[in-house]
């Protein structure tokens, strides 16, 4: 299994900064009985805990920029030689 790095654990930071107040808003709208309040905060906060994680997923994050940045200066430019980025790019190759 894979250990968490320092990004991991600042996106888990980032996600539960954001989530906690949300979980804790949509539990006291539960126990005042307002179901439709609670349960619309609790999966807000569902939301907020793992949308940075899902962000970063998505952009690539300060590693991907980095390989991003220096991989290109080290390998050639011939597109024959690299390896296609994603699933349709490598169907459209075949």
């Amino acid at each position: 299994m894979k250990r968490l790095g320092l990004l991991d654990m600042l996106q888990l930071a980032a996600g539960f900064s954001m989530a906690g107040p949300m979980f804790f808003l949509g539990l006291s709208f539960l126990q005042a009985g307002e179901v439709v309040g609670g349960v619309g905060f609790l999966a807000l906060g569902a939301f907020a805990l793992y949308f940075p994680t899902y962000l970063v997923n998505r952009i690539g994050g300060p590693r991907t920029w980095i390989r991003r940045r220096f991989g290109r200066s080290e390998r050639d430019d011939d597109p024959a030689d690299t390896e296609p980025s994603s699933a349709f790019d490598r169907f459209r190759r075949r």
